[in-house]
């Protein structure tokens, strides 16, 4: 499983009920149940991928993000998952305000746009920055949205969103093994990782 996914689960407790927004495969969703025995739901846009979680016995709904999470009511879990997922919504502030009404805590995780290789390739090439994680050209990536770990902050403290836990990591794209990045994360984070509280802060 992926290093990132990894992370994730071990900011979940045991026997929690979970939804996984664009949950792919099912991958974590098989994981938290094996071993931390949640009861777990995903919904994911692809239909190849939801062919193949509900091959995996997993409980995964075809469909979008944006429309089938306003069928659950407030609190409904305890965890709601965005995984690499959030540079690709249309309406990022919707959905994590959605996520954050029918689960008592969120998590979400992307690719940072502040890594040192990114900020060099602008600098040195001046063209849009080509990565592992971030594999695309201008005209062809689903990527709508570049985030940084500084960029996701601001939106918090903007919207009075508590950050219970914030991780920055460095793992190869899809890599199974990787780093908690403590030094200097803003320059050598590849992925940032933030769980979120549904207690919005005060004025």
């Amino acid at each position: 499983m992926r290093f990132d996914l990894q992370i994730i689960a071990s900011f979940i407790e045991e026997n929690s009920r979970i939804l996984d927004l664009g949950c792919g495969r099912g991958e974590l969703l098989e994981f938290l149940q094996k071993e931390k025995s949640i009861e777990g739901y995903g919904i994911e846009i692809d239909e190849e991928k939801v062919i193949d979680a509900i091959a995996r016995g997993m409980p995964v709904l075809r469909g979008d993000i944006n429309e089938e999470t306003q069928d659950y009511a407030d609190n409904t879990f305890d965890y709601v998952i965005l995984s690499q997922t959030l540079q690709q919504v249309y309406n990022p502030d919707k959905v994590i305000k959605e996520m954050l009404r029918i689960g008592k805590k969120g998590i979400v995780s992307f690719p940072c746009f502040n890594h040192i290789a990114i900020r060099l390739q602008l600098l040195i090439t001046g063209k849009a920055p080509v990565t592992e994680e971030l594999p695309y050209e201008w005209y062809n990536t689903p990527n709508i949205r570049v985030i940084t770990l500084e960029d996701f902050r601001v939106f918090c403290a903007q919207h009075k969103i508590k950050i219970l836990k914030e991780l920055a990591i460095s793992s190869h794209h899809r890599a199974a093994t990787g780093k908690i990045v403590k030094s200097l994360p803003d320059l050598f984070a590849k992925y940032g990782i933030f769980l979120l509280s549904n207690q919005f802060l005060h004025s």
